[in-house]
Protein backbone atom coordinates (compact mmCIF):
# COMPACT_ATOMS: atom_id res chain seq x y z
CA UNK A 1 0.00 0.00 0.00
CA UNK A 2 1.38 3.61 -0.83
CA UNK A 3 2.27 5.16 2.51
CA UNK A 4 0.03 8.40 1.46
CA UNK A 5 -3.21 8.79 -0.19
CA UNK A 6 -5.23 11.12 -2.05
CA UNK A 7 -6.91 13.26 0.56
CA UNK A 8 -10.05 13.86 -1.99
CA UNK A 9 -11.38 11.42 -4.44
CA UNK A 10 -9.80 11.57 -7.72
CA UNK A 11 -11.78 12.23 -11.00
CA UNK A 12 -9.03 13.01 -13.41
CA UNK A 13 -5.69 12.25 -14.55
CA UNK A 14 -3.00 13.96 -16.26
CA UNK A 15 -0.09 12.86 -17.98
CA UNK A 16 3.73 14.07 -18.34
CA UNK A 17 4.75 12.79 -21.47
CA UNK A 18 8.75 12.68 -21.65
CA UNK A 19 10.12 10.10 -19.95
CA UNK A 20 6.97 8.45 -18.88
CA UNK A 21 4.75 7.48 -21.26
CA UNK A 22 7.97 7.20 -23.97
CA UNK A 23 11.22 6.41 -23.55
CA UNK A 24 12.74 10.13 -24.85
CA UNK A 25 14.66 11.04 -22.20
CA UNK A 26 16.90 8.03 -22.87
CA UNK A 27 16.66 8.85 -26.73
CA UNK A 28 17.51 13.05 -25.40
CA UNK A 29 20.30 12.04 -22.72
CA UNK A 30 22.07 9.73 -26.38
CA UNK A 31 21.79 12.91 -28.63
CA UNK A 32 22.98 15.27 -25.86
CA UNK A 33 26.46 12.73 -25.39
CA UNK A 34 26.85 12.86 -28.81
CA UNK A 35 26.64 16.87 -28.95
CA UNK A 36 28.87 17.22 -26.01
CA UNK A 37 31.64 14.47 -27.32
CA UNK A 38 31.82 16.98 -30.65
CA UNK A 39 33.39 19.27 -28.68
CA UNK A 40 35.49 17.18 -27.32
CA UNK A 41 33.85 17.34 -23.90
CA UNK A 42 31.69 14.93 -21.40
CA UNK A 43 28.13 15.86 -19.89
CA UNK A 44 28.55 17.81 -16.88
CA UNK A 45 27.02 16.65 -13.83
CA UNK A 46 23.77 17.80 -12.93
CA UNK A 47 22.90 19.06 -16.94
CA UNK A 48 20.54 16.27 -17.83
CA UNK A 49 18.82 16.90 -14.24
CA UNK A 50 18.66 20.62 -14.75
CA UNK A 51 17.06 20.45 -18.09
CA UNK A 52 14.65 17.77 -17.45
CA UNK A 53 10.77 18.93 -17.74
CA UNK A 54 11.74 22.27 -19.16
CA UNK A 55 10.51 23.89 -21.76
CA UNK A 56 13.06 23.83 -25.04
CA UNK A 57 13.31 27.97 -24.44
CA UNK A 58 14.28 27.56 -20.97
CA UNK A 59 16.63 23.89 -20.73
CA UNK A 60 19.14 25.00 -23.73
CA UNK A 61 19.83 28.13 -22.06
CA UNK A 62 20.55 25.95 -19.11
CA UNK A 63 22.98 23.94 -21.46
CA UNK A 64 24.46 26.70 -22.79
CA UNK A 65 25.41 27.97 -19.60
CA UNK A 66 26.97 24.95 -17.73
CA UNK A 67 28.71 23.90 -20.97
CA UNK A 68 30.48 26.98 -21.35
CA UNK A 69 30.03 27.16 -25.22
CA UNK A 70 29.91 29.74 -28.06
CA UNK A 71 26.90 28.29 -28.99
CA UNK A 72 23.34 30.04 -28.82
CA UNK A 73 20.61 28.15 -27.12
CA UNK A 74 19.11 27.95 -30.49
CA UNK A 75 22.25 26.47 -32.20
CA UNK A 76 22.47 23.86 -29.35
CA UNK A 77 18.75 23.35 -29.58
CA UNK A 78 18.69 22.96 -33.64
CA UNK A 79 21.74 20.60 -32.92
CA UNK A 80 20.54 18.51 -30.55
CA UNK A 81 16.71 18.36 -32.31
CA UNK A 82 18.91 16.88 -35.05
CA UNK A 83 20.98 14.02 -33.66
CA UNK A 84 17.52 13.22 -31.45
CA UNK A 85 15.04 12.31 -34.12
CA UNK A 86 17.80 10.28 -36.25
CA UNK A 87 18.40 8.63 -32.97
CA UNK A 88 14.43 8.26 -31.78
CA UNK A 89 14.01 6.33 -35.13
CA UNK A 90 16.29 3.66 -33.61
CA UNK A 91 15.32 3.95 -30.00
CA UNK A 92 11.57 4.97 -29.41
CA UNK A 93 9.87 3.01 -27.27
CA UNK A 94 6.73 3.43 -24.59
CA UNK A 95 7.48 3.12 -21.23
CA UNK A 96 6.43 -0.33 -19.32
CA UNK A 97 3.07 -0.03 -18.68
CA UNK A 98 1.58 2.62 -20.50
CA UNK A 99 -0.81 0.69 -21.99
CA UNK A 100 -2.24 -1.45 -18.83
CA UNK A 101 -2.82 2.08 -16.88
CA UNK A 102 -4.86 3.54 -19.74
CA UNK A 103 -7.13 0.79 -20.12
CA UNK A 104 -7.60 0.92 -16.03
CA UNK A 105 -8.28 4.47 -15.97
CA UNK A 106 -10.89 3.76 -18.83
CA UNK A 107 -12.65 1.21 -16.74
CA UNK A 108 -12.82 3.40 -13.63
CA UNK A 109 -14.03 6.56 -16.29
CA UNK A 110 -11.33 9.03 -15.49
CA UNK A 111 -10.59 11.05 -18.31
CA UNK A 112 -6.99 11.43 -19.51
CA UNK A 113 -4.74 14.31 -20.63
CA UNK A 114 -1.63 14.72 -21.73
CA UNK A 115 0.26 17.99 -19.81
CA UNK A 116 4.17 18.45 -21.31
CA UNK A 117 6.56 21.33 -21.53
CA UNK A 118 7.35 19.51 -25.24
CA UNK A 119 5.76 21.66 -28.51
CA UNK A 120 2.91 20.48 -29.85
CA UNK A 121 3.84 19.56 -32.80
CA UNK A 122 6.36 17.24 -31.25
CA UNK A 123 3.51 15.33 -29.07
CA UNK A 124 1.30 15.12 -31.92
CA UNK A 125 4.14 12.86 -33.72
CA UNK A 126 4.83 10.71 -30.71
CA UNK A 127 0.79 10.35 -29.75
CA UNK A 128 0.56 8.97 -33.36
CA UNK A 129 3.51 6.56 -33.78
CA UNK A 130 1.35 4.16 -31.00
CA UNK A 131 -2.03 5.22 -32.10
CA UNK A 132 -2.56 6.95 -28.71
CA UNK A 133 -3.69 10.20 -29.84
CA UNK A 134 -7.56 9.76 -29.17
CA UNK A 135 -7.17 7.75 -25.76
CA UNK A 136 -6.71 11.50 -24.22
CA UNK A 137 -9.59 13.80 -23.58
CA UNK A 138 -6.76 16.79 -24.57
CA UNK A 139 -3.48 18.47 -24.34
CA UNK A 140 -1.58 21.11 -23.05
CA UNK A 141 2.19 22.03 -24.33
CA UNK A 142 4.82 24.32 -24.07
CA UNK A 143 2.62 26.70 -26.42
CA UNK A 144 -0.30 26.68 -23.93
CA UNK A 145 1.78 28.25 -21.01
CA UNK A 146 3.39 31.13 -19.90
CA UNK A 147 5.47 29.15 -17.35
CA UNK A 148 7.03 26.02 -17.39
CA UNK A 149 7.80 23.16 -15.07
CA UNK A 150 8.16 23.62 -12.09
CA UNK A 151 5.61 26.58 -12.35
CA UNK A 152 2.10 24.81 -11.40
CA UNK A 153 0.69 26.52 -14.27
CA UNK A 154 0.39 23.54 -16.89
CA UNK A 155 -1.53 21.69 -14.57
CA UNK A 156 -3.68 24.07 -12.63
CA UNK A 157 -4.41 24.44 -16.65
CA UNK A 158 -5.07 20.62 -16.85
CA UNK A 159 -7.24 20.31 -13.58
CA UNK A 160 -8.87 23.46 -14.72
CA UNK A 161 -10.03 22.05 -18.41
CA UNK A 162 -11.16 18.82 -16.47
CA UNK A 163 -13.45 21.00 -14.64
CA UNK A 164 -12.13 19.55 -11.17
CA UNK A 165 -9.98 21.40 -8.07
CA UNK A 166 -6.53 20.68 -8.48
CA UNK A 167 -6.63 18.48 -5.55
CA UNK A 168 -9.11 15.92 -7.78
CA UNK A 169 -6.46 15.52 -10.25
CA UNK A 170 -3.90 12.15 -10.36
CA UNK A 171 -0.68 13.68 -12.12
CA UNK A 172 2.01 11.04 -13.53
CA UNK A 173 5.63 12.45 -14.08
CA UNK A 174 9.08 11.37 -14.27
CA UNK A 175 11.24 14.36 -13.20
CA UNK A 176 12.03 16.75 -10.08
CA UNK A 177 11.03 19.43 -12.20
CA UNK A 178 7.55 18.12 -12.94
CA UNK A 179 6.98 16.30 -9.35
CA UNK A 180 7.14 19.87 -8.48
CA UNK A 181 4.83 21.81 -10.95
CA UNK A 182 2.04 19.12 -10.04
CA UNK A 183 2.52 19.27 -6.08
CA UNK A 184 2.72 23.00 -6.37
CA UNK A 185 -0.76 23.13 -8.22
CA UNK A 186 -2.45 21.01 -5.33
CA UNK A 187 -2.84 17.82 -7.08
CA UNK A 188 -1.88 13.91 -5.96
CA UNK A 189 0.93 13.17 -7.50
CA UNK A 190 2.60 9.50 -8.74
CA UNK A 191 6.51 9.92 -9.69
CA UNK A 192 7.61 6.93 -11.64
CA UNK A 193 11.63 7.81 -11.75
CA UNK A 194 13.89 6.08 -14.62
CA UNK A 195 17.65 5.29 -14.97
CA UNK A 196 17.98 8.86 -15.83
CA UNK A 197 15.98 10.62 -13.11
CA UNK A 198 16.19 8.33 -10.05
CA UNK A 199 18.91 11.00 -8.19
CA UNK A 200 15.85 13.59 -8.69
CA UNK A 201 14.20 15.01 -5.04
CA UNK A 202 10.74 13.62 -5.39
CA UNK A 203 10.05 14.19 -1.70
CA UNK A 204 6.58 16.50 -2.62
CA UNK A 205 4.87 13.34 -4.39
CA UNK A 206 2.38 11.17 -2.73
CA UNK A 207 4.18 8.07 -4.13
CA UNK A 208 7.30 7.07 -5.57
CA UNK A 209 6.22 4.09 -8.21
CA UNK A 210 8.60 1.59 -9.89
CA UNK A 211 6.71 1.52 -13.36
CA UNK A 212 3.26 2.66 -14.79
CA UNK A 213 2.33 -1.11 -13.55
CA UNK A 214 2.99 -0.38 -10.13
CA UNK A 215 0.06 -2.08 -7.99
CA UNK A 216 -0.09 0.84 -5.89
CA UNK A 217 -1.28 2.84 -8.32
CA UNK A 218 -4.27 0.38 -8.35
CA UNK A 219 -4.69 1.15 -4.53
CA UNK A 220 -4.39 4.87 -5.21
CA UNK A 221 -7.29 5.06 -7.56
CA UNK A 222 -9.50 2.76 -5.10
CA UNK A 223 -9.17 4.98 -2.00
CA UNK A 224 -12.32 6.46 -3.00
CA UNK A 225 -14.61 3.92 -4.48
CA UNK A 226 -16.92 2.37 -2.75
CA UNK A 227 -16.52 -1.43 -2.42
CA UNK A 228 -19.53 -4.17 -3.06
Amino acid sequence: MPTELPAEPILAVAFDLDGLIVNTEHVFHLAMAELVEARGMAIPNGLPRAMMGKRPQDSYGIMKQMLGVEDSPEALHDETHDRFFRLLEIHLDLMPGVFELLDQLERFGLPKAVATSSPRKYLSGILERFDLTDRFAFSLTAEDVVNGKPHPEIYLAAADRHGIAPQQMLVFEDSENGTRAGSSAGAFVVSVPHDHSRDHEFSPTGLVADTLSDPRIASILNAHRETP
